[in-house]
């Protein structure tokens, strides 16, 4: 179905349900569309820019279980297709006893755009699934469910979640995946294999603050003028690698407690990274008012963008809590755990809250006008 291709979308995944809110040119002026998935937790929403129109939620509710839904409409509707509820991996299939089932679904990622038909999906406990036909059946990704590390892995304080899967631009073989609490894994072969990519990352809950595994990754993104330089925000701090993971270098340290959950980066401000850094007791800004961080990895430099007086309060925000656009002057857009969203239409100048109170903020996620 067309879409108006004048106006962004902001796709929120909240405590009770998907909400689709859509925005002028100049992004001062947004619209709250009808909610779906009433009463359910979607963790993740997210449209997929290969096929204009579809969108696709990761929806966990406590009666029912887990679902994939799928919307071709822009949002307008959707409807439930297949989802994995057990990872039927080789070499669970001749035993006599079940598999873990599935407890919840955390992430939906379609698939490279030389592959249209391929979707990855991350769910607790510490699972990956691939389909390759969007999401009509999945199939479970032996290489990482059946790690022989596994036994060691233990999960974070929201669970056993594989909650970020991101795929090179240039090679769809080349992925990368973070789980909590055991950290960040590349492949280079399509899934065949993984290596760990946790090397400088710090874990101090932990006896061996520097593992190999067991670090409690939050999020990470790519700088999308270079695919081999990321973004990440962990417990132990917040970190920069630009040699594909291979090594990180801590950033945060200007900021004192870098702890927090999310981060982004524009693709119209390369070597830009923007995070909400959190007080690591209480979850929460702490400082008495909202605030982003902007990190810029060529002058090695930290800016505080939000006015002290702006938004007081503290506020909390989850791992998918931020998203970003791609327009020229780059829109960043910012859920909390108590339904405030903001949004900035020029990269972090100025802000605003959108005048609608939505239930806890789990995930925020763009539908941009040219690519979806």
């Amino acid at each position: 179905m067309p879409e108006r291709r004048s106006r962004i979308q902001i796709l929120l995944g909240t405590r009770k349900g998907t909400f689709v809110v859509e925005g002028d040119t100049r992004r001062h002026s947004w619209r709250v569309g009808r909610r779906a998935h009433e009463g359910d937790e979607v963790y993740h929403v997210v449209a997929d820019p290969r096929h204009p129109g579809s969108r696709y939620a990761a929806v966990n509710n406590g009666f029912w279980g887990p679902a994939v839904h799928r919307s071709q409409d822009g949002g307008r509707t959707w409807k439930e297709i297949a989802t994995p509820l057990l990872p039927r991996t080789k070499a669970r299939r001749n035993r006599t006893h079940p598999s873990a089932p599935v407890a919840n679904l955390w992430h939906i990622e379609p698939g490279h755009p030389r592959e249209p038909n391929v979707l990855f999906l991350g769910a607790d406990p510490h699972l990956l699934f691939r389909s390759d036909d969007l999401g009509r059946s999945w199939e479970s990704v032996d290489s990482i469910n059946e790690h022989p590390a596994r036994k060691d892995w233990a999960p974070g304080a929201g669970g056993a979640c594989l909650h970020t899967i991101l795929i090179d631009p240039r090679d769809p073989k080349r992925m990368y995946v973070g789980l909590s609490a055991v950290g960040t894994f590349r492949t280079e072969n399509g899934g065949r294999s993984w290596t760990p990519t946790n090397k400088g990352v710090l874990a101090p809950f932990l006896p061996n603050k520097h593992p190999e595994t067991g670090q409690c990754v939050h999020h990470v993104v790519p700088d999308a003028a270079n695919p081999d330089t990321f973004y990440r925000q962990d417990h132990g701090g917040m970190y920069v690698s630009h040699d594909r993971m291979d090594r990180w270098i801590r950033i945060g340290r200007p900021l004192g407690d870098d702890f927090g959950f999310c981060v982004a980066s524009p693709s119209a401000a390369p070597g830009r990274a923007y995070f909400v850094r959190l007080d690591g007791r209480d979850r929460t800004t702490g400082i008495g008012h909202f605030q982003v961080q902007e990190w810029n990895d060529e002058r090695q430099k930290w800016r505080t963008l939000v006015h002290p007086n702006a938004f007081p309060g503290h506020y909390a925000v989850h791992r998918e809590g931020m998203a970003t656009d791609n327009r020229e002057e780059p829109g960043i857009y910012v859920g909390t755990t108590t339904g405030h969203l903001f949004v900035s239409s020029d990269g972090g100048s100025s802000w605003r809250q959108v005048p609608f109170g939505f239930p806890g903020i789990h995930s925020v996620s763009v539908a941009n006008p040219s690519t979806g």
